[in-house]
């Protein structure tokens, strides 16, 4: 059952994806989709499998100054996280509410921001363009936090 959601999901979705011009490189990586940030080399946004089977998007950067100043704008402003990246689903036409964003460094020492996405036992063209919906809400939302508009680049 599985299969039938991940066949296909990264091609389709990197597609997707490179047809929206937002990143600066798009590679789909066996299990994974990465998706290297514009303006920000060290950034990577990607869709994962974890071993439970749940499906994620994320930020990645080895760059704790980017990872700091992200969180800094978030305690700056107020905003929550999760109704920042909801609101660019709703700006790309899907109704999910995010709850969870995750925020941690990861066994490989990457700062890590995540969320579920969740395709649950949808296949074909509808997992791959919630995932993809998901990658660019993500890369949206976080283009306008921290230093991930590339300004803090001299």
């Amino acid at each position: 059952m599985m299969n039938v959601v991940r066949d296909g999901l990264f091609e389709a979705a990197a597609e997707k994806a490179r047809e929206a011009g937002v990143f600066s490189t798009v590679r789909v990586e066996g299990e994974r989709l990465v998706c290297v940030a514009k303006d920000v080399e060290e950034a990577e946004y990607r869709l994962d499998w974890d071993e439970k089977g749940t499906l994620w998007v994320s930020l990645v950067t080895p760059d704790r100054w980017l990872s700091g100043s992200i969180e800094g704008d978030l305690v700056n402003t107020g905003d929550k996280m999760g109704e920042l990246v909801t609101d660019e689903l709703v700006e790309l036409g899907c109704d999910d509410t995010v709850e969870i964003v995750e925020h941690f460094r990861s066994e490989d020492l990457l700062f890590t921001f995540r969320s579920p996405v969740p395709v649950g036992e949808r296949g074909g063209d509808e997992a791959a363009n919630l995932a993809a919906v998901y990658v660019l809400a993500y890369e949206a939302c976080f283009r306008q936090l921290g230093d991930m508009g590339g300004e803090g680049e001299d």
